[in-house]
């Protein structure tokens, strides 16, 4: 459905997206997530064809984005991370216009913005000045022009930055309803965003993907790995010289202070047990002492962050 190959965007001398390779299938729903500045928004505008690449390519279902552009937008409905509504519309006429503009037959653009008011829960304020709504409505207003026809492929940039806890969770249950009905690309940097709503994920840093899998592999790629959070009494120059011997021991870090720590192991009580003697061994005073398995939050923040993550 979505091809991506060698796609390259450069910014002067500053490469914001680096030969990146991917491919969607068509019903997937996949997260396309990353830090701030990671490239993913560059990416987006690429495939939609909001701006062309310094080098590479991409296609929507077998049409390349700049040499059929309008096959692609046919097939595309895009949410940019800032929903493109006129404040001066009425939801209903916008969502009209919307309409006519993607060339959905006239007379099927009423029956189209039924049922893109429909999904996306905007009955309700369809007759209001999209000026005079919430944050949260503006944004399925969003959502709304971005499946009025009906497209095989929806890509949603940043979709709930800004909302509230409530909006957030209105979103992402709008976003799991059209799961199967559509190609959907969401990109984000809010790792729980993806974990509630899609089933394959990108991750990208500095401009390069580092991981391409579906959630389920990911969630259990650190399984056998666990966490230790420890406190001692003593200062601590080097833990990683106190612990060097021990094989099993991934990484050391660092917390607050040189009393406090952050292990990561491979292994399961034994290795666990085998830390723990160690430091009160070597007479540390050991005053906490707190093991928990590795999530997917942890996987983020290794492959993003670098070895030892960046903390939670």
């Amino acid at each position: 459905m979505i091809t991506v190959k060698d796609l390259t965007k450069d910014y002067g001398p500053r490469r914001a997206i680096d030969h990146l390779n991917f491919s969607v299938n068509k019903g997937d729903v996949v997260g396309f997530l990353g830090p701030n500045g990671a490239g993913k928004s560059t990416t987006m505008k690429i495939i939609t064809g909001f701006m062309a690449p310094s080098h590479g390519s991409a296609s929507v279902a077998g049409f390349d984005v700049f040499e059929n552009p309008l096959e692609v937008k046919k097939r595309i409905g895009y949410l940019p991370e800032t929903p493109p509504v006129y404040s001066d519309m009425y939801v209903r006429d916008y969502l009209r216009y919307v309409a006519a503009l993607k060339q959905v037959p006239k007379d099927k653009i009423e029956k189209s913005v039924d049922m893109a008011i429909e999904k996306t829960n905007l009955g309700e304020v369809q007759k209001r000045l999209i000026h005079h709504l919430s944050k949260g409505f503006r944004q399925r207003v969003g959502i709304a022009q971005a499946i009025v026809s009906d497209p095989e492929v929806l890509i949603l940039d940043e979709p709930t930055v800004g909302l509230d806890p409530k909006q957030v969770a209105e979103i992402r249950d709008l976003i799991k309803a059209l799961r199967g009905q559509h190609t959907i690309i969401l990109s984000t940097h809010i790792l729980p965003e993806v974990q509630a709503t899609c089933e394959k994920i990108i991750i990208i840093n500095k401009g390069k993907i580092v991981i391409e899998d579906s959630i389920h592999h990911l969630a259990t790629m650190e399984q056998g790995q666990s966490r230790l959070t420890i406190r001692v009494a003593k200062d601590v120059s080097d833990m990683k010289s106190v612990l060097g011997d021990i094989r099993e021991v991934l990484s050391v870090q660092e917390g607050k202070t040189s009393k406090e720590w952050r292990i990561d192991v491979r292994g399961g009580d034994d290795i666990v047990a085998a830390v723990s003697a160690r430091l009160v061994n070597q007479g540390l005073g050991l005053l906490e002492f707190s093991p928990s398995k590795m999530d997917l939050e942890d996987v983020f923040l290794r492959l993003t962050y670098g070895k030892d993550g960046g903390g939670k």
